[in-house]
């Protein structure tokens, strides 16, 4: 089976792990990785035109660092162990655009870890893991 494997990744400890699983999928299974950056934020309704135009300006910025600091390095380490990488950098709701990267008609799976939140906390607050298993177009494996 190939096909690509989507790991929600933000550089923890336990998406690194949702990442090397996955990378064994991959070799194993001769697919691609792709790994998918999200930075969560909220839309706020009454901006000034100034504080829109700063606000877009730390969003880029926020991009570039994680690309340099979390996605690069990421993107190297499975490389190095032969499977081929695509990268995804987006704004929005971590599930739903995990959603979206995964509605691509070549994507097989997602790969997401568990990041160990309470399960009351997650009940209140919510869990992209369990968001990502009621919704995802795919099948979704959350890694401890």
């Amino acid at each position: 089976m190939t096909g690509k494997f989507v790991v929600g990744f933000d550089g923890s400890e336990t998406a690194q792990r949702a990442l090397d699983f996955a990378t064994e999928r991959a070799i194993a299974q001769g697919g691609t990785i792709v790994v998918a950056y999200v930075l969560e934020w909220s839309p706020y309704s009454f901006l000034t035109p100034q504080e829109v135009a700063e606000r877009s300006q730390r969003r880029k910025d926020e991009l570039a660092r994680a690309e340099t600091a979390i996605i690069e390095p990421a993107q190297r380490a499975a490389e190095a162990k032969g499977v081929r990488v695509e990268t995804v950098l987006r704004y929005g709701h971590i599930a739903e655009i995990i959603c979206e990267i995964a509605e691509a008609p070549d994507v097989a799976q997602i790969f997401i870890g568990r990041n160990g939140r309470s399960s009351l906390g997650s009940r209140v607050f919510g869990s992209v893991a369990g968001h990502l298993v009621q919704a995802s177009p795919v099948p979704c494996t959350i890694v401890p």
